[in-house]
């Protein structure tokens, strides 16, 4: 017997005039429900949700809902009233609940493991993190049969990240969320759906977690490569037989005329649908200074009114050391990035850098940008048509479209972007400044997926040092050396990566979310391995692919100029290619032996 949707929708499509966000899409959503809805910035995710939920009508097509379905949204900023308490938002729309939610021994734990420390605290008052909670807490209290989440973990420290990730594991409704959370996709979700125009049909569904999603996407985008090809060679074959002259084009023929024409039609839309995966090209730029000694801090203290952020730290950030900053809301992390750059001066203690040292920031609140400014502007901050990176001269145009700007947004305002396109924009400002130290506070947000990998594939190359604040437990552990976490009480600690944090916060008392009632996230990441390989190995193995794909890249270059009819003429030229081609490939064959060592560690 098989399941009725909760809610199902038929051909439904979104156009905004002449932009269309996706089209054609049937999808049903069911009891046992726990998917996790991606794609790139811009692809709808957001518009679909409020479709679903009845805030948007669809520019065509149909949706159905069970009748009396329980359906809760939780947006992306959370709609509550400033001037109501805490219990008043809890409890609304529950007027019996509200009178006697401390007899109801489920509502009483739920409000006690949210940590609220005054329920008649006003909404208004709160930090962006505890409107978030907030919010999650109103929508479980009405026991929902569906809830649909947008971006729930954005504004959430680790802490109320993972109790999130282990109610929803517990979850008895089914649920849609949006985010770009891969631990959280991971550990949460048993089907993925990916809105984008690289498909065919505009969205791809897998049944599985987000690792299971990698691999299946991979497979079809490979297989899309493979179609291209194909139907490049069918094209090329057709149009060399159309070139033969009138004796081959008889009547009898003019199928293959047709033919000709639809197979140029089609190989158009594939290659539409390929130039899909196109993503910001991010590189930064290092200075490669070899100085041991960045920065140096020495019994650095630092107090924000009556309560001590940290004290007694000492730190070395060197070349290729990436630390990873951790703690909750209003700890002091983003305190410490201020100290590292020389915007706030230290309570007690000295930081001494390296003579000439060059350190960018990014900020989180985007302080950087000019909302008000042209987005041309933004993006060449000396002025002119041109940009100088890395001492080469490039054409604001084409420095915009390696950033996924378009010439039409080049006249808009940085207020009109998204979030996402924002971020964008502040990296391509970051990365026109040469650097020895990057100094990243939430660096992620509002990123959407692919922008997100390659800014990690290019973070984990950079040669200078790195101080990394992010709720991305990947982008954390996969990047840091060690982690540093900010107590909130003076205090500091260092653990070796993510997992030995969260086995920390199990064990330490403390009136914090509760964490132990609920089991913990596996220990199960996308494509890292697990704690059977040392802290470095791991590391190294998160990174060795990258090594063998730039490896192989390079041998591959070699081989074309060997093919070069010039140097083939050219016997000293000839000889040391192919004496670099034989150490190219000693090397990539060395880092293969290396992988299947790690690999054969790791299981």
């Amino acid at each position: 017997m098989s399941l009725s949707p909760l809610i199902s929708c038929q051909s439904i499509s979104k156009s905004f005039g002449p932009q269309t966000l996706f089209s054609d899409i049937s999808i049903g959503f069911f009891e046992n429900e726990r998917l996790g809805l991606i794609g790139p910035n811009g692809s709808g995710k957001t518009t679909l949700l409020q479709i679903l939920v009845g805030l948007e009508d669809p520019s065509s097509g149909s949706i159905s809902r069970k009748r009396n379905l329980n359906l809760i949204y939780l947006s992306q900023e959370e709609q509550l009233d400033p001037e109501l308490t805490v219990k008043e938002i809890l409890f609304q729309g529950l007027p019996d609940a509200l009178e006697n939610w401390e007899s109801n021994r489920e509502i009483r734990a739920l409000v006690k493991e949210m940590a609220f420390e005054n329920l008649e605290q006003k909404a208004g008052t709160l930090s962006g993190g505890w409107r978030k909670r907030l919010a999650i807490a109103q929508a479980l209290i009405h026991k929902p049969d569906l809830l649909f989440m947008d971006e729930p973990t954005n504004h959430l420290d680790l802490e109320g990240i993972l109790w999130l990730e282990a109610r929803l594991k517990q979850a008895g409704f089914a649920f849609v969320l949006v985010s770009h959370d891969r631990f959280f996709l991971e550990n949460t979700t048993n089907r993925i759906v990916e809105l984008s125009k690289r498909y065919p049909n505009g969205f791809i569904k897998v049944e599985g977690n987000y690792s299971r999603f990698l691999e299946k996407r991979k497979e079809i985008l490979n297989e899309q490569q493979r179609h291209e090809a194909s139907l490049s060679s069918k094209v090329r074959r057709e149009l060399e037989w159309l070139a033969r002259g009138p004796k081959a084009r008889t009547t009898k023929a003019r199928y293959r005329v047709d033919q000709a024409a639809q197979l140029q039609k089609d190989l158009s839309e594939v290659k539409g649908r390929n130039r899909q995966n196109q993503t910001a090209q991010l590189i930064f730029n290092p200075t490669d200074r070899k100085t041991k000694k960045l920065i140096e801090t020495k019994s650095l203290g630092m107090t924000l009114g009556d309560k001590t952020l940290f004290k007694n730290l000492n730190l070395i950030l060197s070349p290729g050391f990436c630390l990873g900053l951790l703690g909750r809301n209003g700890t002091g992390k983003s305190t410490l990035i201020h100290l590292l750059n020389g915007r706030l001066t230290p309570d007690s203690g000295s930081i001494k850098k390296a003579d000439q040292v060059k350190v960018v920031t990014f900020g989180q609140k985007r302080e950087q940008l000019d909302q008000d400014q042209l987005v041309k502007t933004a993006l060449a901050p000396e002025g002119g048509d041109q940009v100088i990176y890395r001492g080469e001269a490039i054409h604001i145009v084409s420095w915009a479209k390696r950033f996924l700007f378009t010439t039409q947004q080049l006249g808009l305002p940085v207020s009109k972007l998204s979030g996402g396109e924002q971020a964008r924009l502040l990296i391509a400002n970051l990365m026109l400044k040469p650097a020895d130290i990057l100094l990243l506070d939430e660096p992620t947000n509002d990123l959407d997926l692919p922008t997100l990998e390659i800014l990690e594939e290019r973070l984990a190359e950079f040669p200078g040092a790195i101080v990394l604040i992010t709720h991305d437990r990947y982008l954390l552990d996969r990047l840091s050396d060690i982690l540093l976490s900010l107590e909130g009480n003076g205090q500091t600690t260092v653990y070796a990566d993510i997992y030995q944090w969260q086995k920390a916060q199990q064990e330490s008392p403390g009136p914090k979310m509760a964490l132990k009632k609920y089991p913990q996230p596996q220990k199960k990441k996308p494509q890292t391995p697990p704690q059977k390989l040392s802290h470095e190995e791991r590391k190294e193995l998160n990174r060795i692919e990258i090594k063998i794909e730039k490896a192989t890249e390079a041998t591959e270059k070699i081989k074309a100029q060997l093919n070069d009819p010039a140097i083939q003429s050219d016997a000293e030229r000839l000889l040391a290619l192919s004496a670099e081609l034989r150490e190219g490939e000693e090397k990539v064959e060395g880092l293969f032996q290396r992988w299947e060592v790690l690999e054969a560690l790791n299981e």
